[in-house]
């Protein structure tokens, strides 16, 4: 009786497929059958891997599997960069996630960004305040709402503090 083992495929032969899934040059099914793949549900696979973090990387030891590695922080300097060399590659993202180790989704997403708002587009606008001149007068109130809601919170924590150190000192006589 002989058993079915599982095909093994080349980092060169998924990366060709899924570049070609991603520059719309067929269909799962009909990159399948050129790549000689068993199932289509295998090439999503890749391409939910490859577009997910960054691509195919060799696992030590192994050779042709692939794995996800993880994100890592990048300063509004360096996207700039990375954009830059995405373009002057005509967005070969392969190319840029091999020369600067970051997923091909983000760097779909900042070329999008650079093409529709510029340089601009690109920084990391998380966690940024308004300054108070950027501030329409609403917001300002707001701001001001806030601000005295704390601190208010904060004097009604030391009330209850002092109320209660002053019951167990009164306990205690």
């Amino acid at each position: 009786m002989s058993r079915r083992r599982n095909k093994k495929y080349s980092k060169e032969l998924k990366l060709q497929a899924v570049q070609d899934y991603l520059s719309e040059k067929g269909s799962y099914e009909t990159l399948r059958k050129k790549y000689e793949i068993l199932s289509t549900k295998q090439l999503r696979n890749w391409v939910k891997w490859y577009t997910g973090h960054k691509g195919f990387n060799e696992r030590r030891g192994s050779g042709t599997e692939i794995y996800m590695t993880t994100g890592r922080k990048t300063t509004q300097q360096e996207r700039t960069e990375i954009v830059a060399f995405c373009i002057k590659h005509g967005k070969d993202y392969p190319q840029t996630i091999k020369e600067y180790g970051v997923s091909y989704q983000q760097i779909y997403s900042w070329v999008k960004k650079y093409e529709s708002k510029g340089v601009d587009g690109l920084a990391d606008g998380r966690g940024r305040t308004k300054s108070e001149e950027e501030m329409t007068e609403n917001e300002k109130l707001k701001a001001q709402i806030r601000l005295l809601e704390a601190q208010n919170y904060d004097l009604e924590m030391e009330n209850a503090f002092i109320k209660k150190l002053k019951e167990l000192e009164e306990g205690g006589h």
